[in-house]
């Protein structure tokens, strides 16, 4: 017998599990992370207070803060191993090479053996260290630069930009993606977070869990669309007139082309994170002295909502953010996994801390049952 939520596709609105970290609510439009809403985070946090918070439940001491800040400086060094690794990789998508360069750190990780709390606490610290290195470095060899040996005396965001631009990054850049990693921290039960937590659930180690993350990460259902707005844009041309912008953006719409960047699973309203992307996308191109990329994506998010009733989504603002800090669109996606390790490895805690297998069970639509078996020469 079908039960009550068959025909579901995709587990919409159904509940999987209890969470203390992460609340959304997609009708009124607001996104908390274990209590705190997402425009104080924005506004005040930093990357590593988040992570924190994500770990912990609560936000950190100054101490807490600063044994943090040396836990992640000391993570952030790469073995030789790896890196050589990543030279002996053949061409590869972003994603497809931090898959395999984070499995990888689990051969070389001395404790990946250590299932207590506070070894999986430790390994999810270095983790979160390691996967900014890896992304850096990799994006450094694609430009066929050798990698930035990060620096013990600056934050987390900083030390990201300077390991992959190669120069100390001004203060406004570090705050763009202090606060861009922090927006893309956690998103409850999303695909690569389920994904995640299904395979902790088996207790399998934290490596193998973030690996299933990072592979639901790399569909193109889940990341990967800002990339896609910034290839939009560009293939509109940066000179693009207004009337060329309506006239495709129109176009589009009439096919029923999915535009990139708009609506979203569970938001019926904006995408809080959206807010904050769309300034800093604003404020970035300001000090850059060009803001055509933020017009013309205003002018589409305008048209989109006209047309539609469709908000813009965390990744619509976040194409022209990075894009204006000098970051290639090979690296969005992977960007992406630089900040959401903190939310993956926090559910994996909680999971393994209260663990029960994940094992949902199937609506069978199938032939009727049983089934006539029939020798091979009667059929």
């Amino acid at each position: 017998m079908a039960s009550d939520t068959a025909g579901k596709g995709g587990l919409e609105d159904v509940v999987a599990t209890a969470s203390r970290i992460c609340l959304l609510d997609g009708d009124r439009g607001t996104l908390s992370y274990c209590g705190y809403d997402i425009h104080d985070l924005a506004r005040h946090a930093t990357f590593e207070e988040t992570c924190f918070l994500l770990w912990h439940g609560r936000l950190p001491t100054r101490a807490e803060l600063g044994d943090l800040h040396t836990q992640l400086a000391e993570a952030r060094v790469l073995p030789d191993a790896v890196l050589r690794l990543m030279r002996q990789l053949p061409p590869a998508d972003g994603m497809d090479a931090l898959r395999t360069l984070t499995s990888a750190l689990g051969h070389l990780d001395p404790v990946v053996a250590d299932r207590t709390p506070a070894g999986l606490y430790r390994t999810a610290v270095r983790l979160t260290g390691q996967i900014a290195s890896l992304v850096a470095a990799w994006g450094r060899q694609q430009q066929g630069a050798g990698p930035v040996a990060p620096d013990p005396a600056i934050g987390h965001a900083a030390n990201f930009l300077y390991m992959l631009l190669g120069t100390r990054p001004d203060a406004e850049s570090v705050r763009a993606m202090d606060v861009a990693l922090t927006l893309h921290a956690d998103h409850e039960l999303n695909a690569s977070t389920f994904a995640a937590r299904v395979a902790a659930a088996t207790l399998t180690d934290l490596h193998s869990a973030i690996v299933a993350g990072i592979g639901a990460l790399k569909g193109p259902l889940h990341g990967g669309a800002n990339a896609e707005v910034m290839k939009m844009l560009i293939g509109l041309g940066e000179d693009a007139p207004a009337e060329r912008i309506d006239r495709q953006v129109r176009d589009l719409l009439a096919r029923k082309v999915k535009i990139p960047g708009f609506g979203h699973r569970v938001y019926h309203t904006e995408d809080p994170r959206a807010t904050h992307l769309r300034q800093m996308s604003k404020t970035l191109g300001q000090r850059a002295g060009n803001l055509r990329w933020f017009h013309m994506s205003e002018r589409i998010e305008q048209l989109v909502k006209a047309e539609k009733g469709l908000h813009p989504n965390v990744d619509f603002y976040s194409a022209t953010t990075y894009y204006t800090m000098g970051i290639g669109l090979e690296l969005y996606t992977p960007i992406f996994a630089v900040s959401r390790i903190s939310g993956w490895t926090a559910h994996v805690l909680e999971q393994v801390a209260n663990n029960r297998l994940i094992r949902p069970r199937a609506d069978y639509v199938g032939p009727a049952s049983p089934q006539a078996f029939r020798a091979l020469d009667t059929r």
